[in-house]
């Protein structure tokens, strides 16, 4: 039995129309990659699929959150990910998906499986950068940040006192 079957669209018998799919996606979904940074995954997958005579159009939206750490804290914290994917469907001798907004399937094909593509849009709906929003604001309390703010060096905030000789150097400057 393959393990992404309920990710695999029959395209075959669909009429030449626009079709509607919906997925949930939660963190067995990331299991099935062997995937596990996030501590809990909540995403709509709403997939509009339109087909025509030669060819399929995938519009892929995702909306939701997944549970991630800070980068910075380690907290966890919701990550709101909102993301749109492009994919067109063409048919020829042999399979290519090395364009990354255009598949080939073959000819021979009676489905297209779109699990890479929903995996994809979600991990490149996040930022790079993972930082729990209490940081920013201020309104995080952890014990990390706390040790962070100990640890970071003073800020010297009076004026040096800096040696006359340079003083006098910097007035033949200005002259």
């Amino acid at each position: 039995m393959r393990k992404f079957k309920a990710y695999a669209i029959p395209f075959v018998g669909l009429k030449v129309e626009q079709h509607r799919f919906d997925y949930k996606i939660d963190n067995s979904f990331f299991e099935l990659f062997d995937f596990n940074e996030f501590n809990n995954a909540d995403v709509s997958v709403d997939l509009e699929l339109t087909k025509k005579a030669n060819m399929l159009e995938l519009e892929f939206e995702f909306t939701g959150h997944v549970n991630v750490n800070c980068d910075l804290t380690l907290e966890p914290y919701n990550q709101q990910i909102s993301n749109h994917l492009s994919l067109v469907v063409k048919f020829g001798d042999d399979y290519n998906n090395d364009n990354e907004e255009l598949l080939i399937l073959p000819h021979s094909d009676y489905e297209v499986e779109i699990q890479q593509y929903i995996y994809e849009g979600i991990i490149l709906g996040l930022p790079v950068k993972r930082v729990h929003p209490g940081v920013e604001d201020g309104s995080i309390k952890s014990e990390i940040l706390e040790k962070l703010n100990e640890l970071q060096p003073e800020q010297n905030t009076k004026q040096e006192d800096t040696d006359p000789r340079w003083d006098k150097l910097k007035e033949l400057l200005n002259e």
